[in-house]
């Protein structure tokens, strides 16, 4: 299982037992977005391979709002 965290400066993961840190920067240079248009479905393609993507997508300006 994959969780997680979003914070205005970039997002706190844990993926199978392993923490780790996404910078904020980090993102917008993978997707070429600003964070906050951002989906959480990215960041998880970000980390997983085959990522379980369920229901909608949410930005990440939505989740922090």
């Amino acid at each position: 299982m994959t969780t997680l965290a979003f914070d205005d400066d970039g997002v706190d993961v844990v993926y199978e037992g392993t923490e780790f840190r996404l910078e904020k920067a980090l993102i917008e240079e993978a997707t070429e977005k600003s964070y906050y248009d951002v989906t959480d479905h990215e960041v998880l393609q970000m980390v997983a391979d085959q990522p379980n993507l369920q229901g909608e997508p949410r930005r990440v300006g939505d989740i922090l709002d």
